[in-house]
């Protein structure tokens, strides 16, 4: 079993490792995401941080619609935010960007391109429609809205192992996607494991 011991990250490096020994061999996310964090990695370290992040993860030819174990992303993250915190603003920063570049391979994948399309650029069906998306890119989780006003939800996340900086990405990603402006994400973790997200947009 990997368990590492930098905690470099401080408080979000160990968060992460306790996340990553939740998860289990059935707990998956396909390729895409990997190779979305991969990007961001070589775009802000260069190409020696994205082959200590791949090595680290046991991961060197990735297929986009395979799935992967999560446990093996989570190392990848944990270590690119730790290699590229100092020079990015904080461990927080690197993962909301890495985020964000998810939502954008997630999107211009099939799924993603089904999504946009059932969405018809109305932020209310995108965010809908949403925990369909992640049940077809990933294997774990529930994700839902609860409706706190006419262009405002409350964004539900049950057992998911990504960090709530992450999914602010995501979140923010998908709702500038489909046309909203003036988006607000702020989340907060209820659980190891558990997150909710306030949204509102114009």
């Amino acid at each position: 079993m990997y368990v590492s011991l930098d905690v470099s990250g401080g408080g979000a490096a160990w968060e992460l490792e306790q996340r990553r020994l939740a998860a289990t061999e059935d707990d998956q996310a396909r390729g895409m995401f990997f190779r979305g964090a991969l990007h961001v990695i070589a775009f802000l370290g260069g190409e020696g941080s994205v082959a200590r992040c791949k090595g680290v993860a046991g991961v060197w030819e990735i297929n986009p619609f395979q799935l992967y174990s999560v446990s093996r992303y989570l190392r990848m993250v944990s270590t690119a935010a730790r290699l590229l915190a100092p020079r990015q603003g904080g461990f927080d920063e690197v993962l909301e960007r890495m985020g964000a570049q998810a939502t954008v391979d997630f999107l211009a994948s099939l799924f993603g391109r089904e999504l946009l399309a059932e969405s018809a650029g109305s932020p209310r069906l995108l965010l809908e429609s949403l925990g369909d998306a992640y049940r077809m890119a990933v294997s774990y989780g529930e994700r839902y809205p609860v409706w706190t006003g006419e262009r405002s939800a409350r964004f539900i996340m049950r057992r998911d192992f990504m960090p709530a900086a992450y999914h602010e990405g995501v979140l923010r990603g998908a709702l500038e996607a489909v046309g909203a402006r003036d988006v607000r994400v702020s989340g907060r973790q209820v659980a190891l494991l558990d997150s909710e997200f306030e949204l509102s947009w114009r």
